[in-house]
């Protein structure tokens, strides 16, 4: 796909280019930090299994990195992250005010790429999404600091918050392939599910990844206290006063009982039951694409849920 996300680059960087020079400065910095570009690689791909090649792809699968681009920045000033893809997050060099404003005029500028296309239903889907993915970020607010949430609630901040991107790539890929809608559906589906996992792995990654690797602190979910399903998992399986020093790191953002912490989730096997939630998630989207004829496409989607379930970074 090298070829293909040359092309998504170059209308990113065409795109945010700006007459404000603090905005080009901070786009091109924390887009020339690369990442995996996942969901954009997702809209082409359904577009090229459902047998669509047009122009339109490219711009769809840039505004969805835009859009993901734009949530990194308001997310990192909302955790207080200093480490994003092994380099200081724009924050940290510019402030949390310029950061929120290019966030900001990132998601504008989506905007403004989403009608170019001038598909009603590119612009219902995308809508749809940057709502869910803002009401998910709410959520996860909420919950912050909070041990008591349930693993349903930490559920569905993952899939507001993450999975809903993913799927609404997925869905728009399948939208230009002029899909009908149960298989637009089951598209979306997959995009859910394959979101949900590679979240999952990116948890349990917070207890078992290395700096090097993560190219973030180890430990920052704990540090910004953030329930998520290690910690959950260990706390059903822990004794009572296990539960109550989980409880309190969880409350208070203890980063220094890190290495109790991981102590713990492994000698609990909850590292292991967070993987097997995220190996059961990549299941159901590798059955959800089995419509799709036989393609290097549909095969580079069933790549892409092993992938997702067995990286290290």
């Amino acid at each position: 796909m090298a070829s293909e996300m040359r092309q998504v680059d170059a209308v990113i960087h065409e795109r945010l280019s700006s007459q404000v020079a603090l905005i080009d400065r901070i786009s091109t910095y924390i887009v020339s930090a690369g990442g995996k570009r996942i969901r954009p690689r997702l809209v082409l791909l359904f577009a090229r299994a459902l047998g669509f090649h047009g122009p339109e792809r490219f711009e769809l699968a840039a505004t969805v990195e835009v859009i993901h681009t734009a949530t990194l920045l308001h997310d990192d000033v909302v955790d207080e992250s200093s480490l994003r893809r092994g380099r200081a997050t724009s924050n940290a060099l510019f402030g949390n005010a310029a950061s929120v404003l290019v966030g900001d005029f990132l998601y504008s500028r989506a905007f403004q790429m989403m009608v170019s296309v001038n598909r009603m239903r590119v612009l219902d889907v995308l809508a749809d999404a940057t709502n869910i993915i803002a009401e998910g970020e709410v959520l996860q607010l909420m919950n912050m600091h909070d041990p008591d949430i349930s693993v349903d609630d930490y559920l569905r901040v993952i899939r507001y918050k993450t999975a809903k991107l993913f799927e609404a790539s997925a869905r728009l890929g399948a939208v230009l392939g002029g899909a009908e809608r149960a298989l637009e559906d089951s598209c979306a589906e997959y995009g859910q599910a394959l979101g949900t996992a590679f979240q999952l792995v990116d948890d349990l990654l917070d207890y078992q990844g290395k700096r090097e690797e993560l190219g973030k602190n180890v430990g920052d979910d704990l540090r910004e206290g953030k329930p998520t399903l290690p910690l959950l998992i260990a706390m059903q399986r822990s004794s009572e006063a296990e539960r109550q020093f989980v409880r309190s790191a969880i409350e208070h953002g203890e980063v220094e009982r890190l290495p109790e912490i991981i102590e713990l989730v492994q000698r609990t096997g909850a590292l292991d039951a967070t993987r097997a939630a995220a190996e059961a998630e990549a299941e159901r989207a590798r059955r959800c694409i089995g419509a799709l004829r036989p393609s290097p496409a549909r095969e580079a989607l069933l790549e892409l849920c092993v992938r997702a379930v067995n990286r290290t970074s």
